[in-house]
């Protein structure tokens, strides 16, 4: 079983959400960041990297960058910029992309249904990147980011939500990358008794995004037990912020590489090494997207191309689904054997695209270094991840892309008691 819990949400005046609220942390370099908090100094982004308020050559790991982000946010608290609700609500979530809508569960889930495998993952995690939001959530005291779980859609949710989005919103409004953001607040005893009930029913959870959101926030959770060895646990430090939708709504995106040279091959010596796993079809200038599973692009001299799979590219073992998937299919023939690239997560000379930035970016940042190759990539399916988290295993690093992204600063879960 699956335990979820509302929450007493800290939130934006419904006059500015469109302004504080923000991407990801981690959507964005120090340059850009900065860049969007002097253009709007509402933006949350001022909370979640407080180092955009502060010289260039500030550490933005120092201890006062996070007392920056907790000053503000009290500041903000204080002048009415943010509500802190009276009592504990769900939410739903709905987000509105190029015609694609999906819509979930904003909740808080538990640390212990993270460290008992209830909630899943499917990518590892790095420990440096966990530090920072790891310090970032114990100065806040707060949890400023939601992440993004899925689960195997439930009837009895699907219709509760269709009657909810049928009362007032809360918000609704378009971000400046044009996508629509409607919430609806649920405070109805008997609905928040009823969905806690109908997760109840749920074992498992996925991670879809923000792995290290989501150890950052447990192991915060768990240092504040060792704090407090006389922990009841249903203290907020037990439970993280979340925004849990329906797998079957959630759209994927291609994640591409490029690659910064051909390990001293010929582009013709190149072509002929991916004769022995692929049929290679030259296409037309314009950028090739794959068309289906076992499929690949390529671009390279000035060309592209289309890469098919000799074997039966759904042919997968059932006890290793990793191996089945096109980013695995890439390392083993292409990156790896022939391109002398062991570790895509250490190696220096491959760079992940994501799909959202278009195939025409990989083209241009291979005409920009004048050698190496681009690779597009059919995206990951939602099957393929719950296969792969369903068997305790782990994807290649960078194998799925998700839009539309979360916002940030919609929902603050604060956890102190």
């Amino acid at each position: 079983m699956s335990i979820i819990k509302p929450f007493r949400s800290v939130r934006p005046a419904k006059d500015l959400v469109n302004r504080i609220a923000a991407l990801p942390y981690d959507v964005y370099n120090r340059r850009e960041a900065k860049d969007i908090v002097s253009e709007n100094p509402m933006s949350f982004l001022k909370i979640d990297r407080a180092e955009t308020m502060f010289p260039d050559d500030q550490d933005m790991y120092a201890p006062e960058v996070y007392g920056k982000a907790r000053s503000v946010y009290q500041e903000m608290l204080e002048n009415g910029a943010f509500i802190r609700e009276r009592s504990e609500s769900y939410y739903l979530y709905e987000l509105t992309m190029n015609g694609h809508t999906q819509t979930g569960l904003v909740a808080c889930a538990s640390i212990d249904d993270y460290i008992n495998g209830v909630i899943k993952k499917h990518e590892n995690t790095r420990e440096d990147k966990e530090l920072d939001r790891i310090q970032h959530v114990d100065t806040m005291s707060a949890q400023t980011g939601p992440i993004f779980l899925a689960y195997r859609s439930h009837p009895e949710m699907q219709n509760l939500t269709k009657i909810i989005k049928e009362r007032e919103v809360l918000y609704d409004f378009t971000g400046e990358d044009f996508v629509r953001h409607r919430v609806w607040k649920i405070d109805s005893p008997a609905e928040i008794s009823h969905i806690t009930d109908i997760f109840s029913e749920i074992s498992q959870i996925y991670i879809a995004d923000g792995h290290h959101r989501a150890a950052s926030a447990v192991k915060v959770g768990l240092k504040r037990r060792a704090a407090h060895p006389d922990y009841q646990g249903n203290e907020e430090f037990n439970y993280f912020l979340s925004v849990i939708f329906p797998s079957d709504e959630l759209k994927i995106f291609d994640y591409n590489r490029v690659v910064a040279d051909l390990k001293g091959h010929t582009f013709t010596d190149f072509l002929a090494q991916l004769e022995t796993s692929f049929t290679i079809l030259p296409v037309d200038s314009q950028p090739y997207a794959p068309q289906a599973k076992g499929e690949f692009g390529l671009y390279g001299n000035g060309c592209w191309y289309c890469l098919r799979q000799k074997r039966n590219p759904n042919a997968s073992d059932a006890k290793d689904p990793v191996s089945a998937l096109d980013v695995s299919i890439l390392q083993d023939t292409i990156l790896s054997p022939i391109l002398g690239i062991k570790d895509p997560k250490t190696d220096s000379r491959i760079s992940f695209v994501g799909g959202i930035r278009g195939l025409k970016e990989l083209q241009n940042m291979v005409d920009a270094q004048g050698e190496g190759v681009a690779i597009s990539l059919y995206p990951t399916s939602m099957q393929e991840l719950l296969a792969v988290a369903d068997a305790g295993m782990l994807m290649p690093p960078k194998s799925t892309w998700f839009e539309p992204k979360l916002r940030s600063g919609i929902f603050i879960h604060e956890i102190e008691k």
